[in-house]
């Protein structure tokens, strides 16, 4: 029994050390070394790991987990160190992105300064959104689809929202419309992981809008089984464990109506093929359309609101693709019932939430949060929007996203869903 436990464990450091070369070589998010910062998260209970294998490949895989979560343990204090050598003084203010009047007041950006006010009950404030959280997820009150499966039983192309930072210890998963593109800058100064002229971004506003969404920038989960294999699960699990996890959130109607006023009020090419002109055919009769979008708009042809609520509530629209990530509801895109998430900000909040997490994550000297993105697209509007949508539309599209009003505390918006 000695000599096969013997192998099996050589077997298992052998497995392990190649691992470690693939992470050293090709993990490296844009710096040189390996950092496996893991002192900021507080202490979580780790998932059980699979349990299809048995006997050998059992014991197998439980000896290079708890290696991958000693080595991750013990590399927090030589992170920590490196960290304080590269430490950088809060950037310059920087000029703000070139944008079209057009476009910076349908996409809600307002780049006047602000100094974020720190609620005295901000501590209190995130228990209660998290505790809110874990209580619907585990209530049978609330039933929506994916709610009942395992990390391990999310497709690994679902996981490509969650962004990792392992300078840092920090894993953000990412809701387009919800002040994203300002995280994913601070994601991308905190990981290094662009260069402007040979040095690290160090200004989230420096960094070019279509290099922040280029998805080669970020490292996300759903890349790791192209360089972990079948290490790649385990190794999320220890990040989980381990890292700080944090998301923003939105009213889940506004945000509709946001996502709306960017992709179909805007001259977007690929929204105009891809969607616009389905939505024009089927749901506005227009058997001939102009082939762009610019030729479109000159005559007048846009999507309507109406047309875009008909889409999202005809059930043949998911069975061609899911819905776009734009609108795709935040319980699919980060799945909160399966994950743990340490901060939930809210884009209502979002100055205070953004200092209190730059803060908690002890990298409120090194990078600040771009200067702050007004809520324009405000709730007060709902009833203008949703003025012309049937009663019977609002209604089936409230059960449609049901699920991210309950889950992050949004009332239910009775006004709109009453005769």
């Amino acid at each position: 029994m000695t000599k096969p436990r013997l192998f099996r464990l050589w077997l298992a450091l052998g497995s392990v050390l190649m691992v470690l070369l693939i992470i050293v070589y090709w993990d490296n998010v844009g710096t040189a070394h390996f950092y496996l910062h893991t002192s900021l998260s507080r202490p979580h209970a780790l998932a059980p790991l699979p349990t299809t294998g048995q006997g050998e490949d059992a014991e197998f895989t439980s000896d290079v987990d708890e290696f991958l979560d000693k080595l991750l343990s013990s590399g927090a204090k030589q992170s920590e160190l490196s960290k304080k050598k590269t430490k950088q003084p809060p950037a310059l203010a920087s000029s703000k992105p070139a944008l079209s009047r057009m476009e910076e007041s349908v996409r809600g950006y307002d780049w006047s300064s602000q100094n974020a006010q720190q609620r005295s009950d901000a501590g209190l404030q995130q228990a209660e959104r998290r505790s809110m959280l874990r209580h619907f997820c585990a209530n049978s009150s609330l039933a929506f689809p994916t709610k009942e499966r395992s990390f391990d039983d999310i497709p690994n192309y679902e996981l490509n929202h969650l962004i990792v930072d392992d300078r840092h210890g920090v894993i953000y998963c990412y809701v387009p419309k919800v002040a994203c593109t300002n995280w994913k800058r601070v994601m991308i100064v905190l990981s290094e992981s662009l260069l402007d002229r040979g040095a690290p971004y160090r200004n989230p506003l420096d960094i070019p809008r279509e290099r922040v969404h280029n998805s080669s920038t970020h490292l996300t989960f759903n890349k790791f089984w192209r360089r972990y294999g079948r290490f790649s699960r385990h190794l999320m699990k220890i990040k989980l464990k381990k890292y700080t996890k944090f998301l923003f959130v939105r009213d889940p109607f506004v945000r509709l109506i946001s996502a709306f006023r960017s992709k179909f009020e805007l001259e977007n090419e690929e929204f105009y093929r891809k969607f616009a002109a389905p939505m024009l055919r089927l749901y506005a009769n227009r058997t001939s359309l102009p082939a762009s979008v610019s030729e479109a708009f000159s005559a007048g042809l846009k999507v309507t609101f109406a047309n875009f609520i008909q889409y999202l509530l005809d059930p043949h629209t998911e069975k061609l693709a899911p819905f776009n990530e734009h609108w795709r509801q935040v319980y699919r895109l980060c799945h909160p019932c399966q994950i743990d998430y340490d901060f939930v900000g809210k884009l209502e909040t979002l100055d205070e939430d953004a200092a209190q997490l730059l803060q908690l994550l002890k990298v409120d000297a090194q990078v600040h949060f771009p200067p702050s993105y007004r809520n324009r697209t405000a709730s007060s509007w709902e009833d203008d929007w949703f003025a012309k949508i049937p009663l019977a539309w609002r209604r089936q599209l409230y059960k449609l996203y049901e699920a991210d009003f309950v889950l992050f505390g949004y009332p239910k918006p009775e006004h709109l869903l009453r005769d």
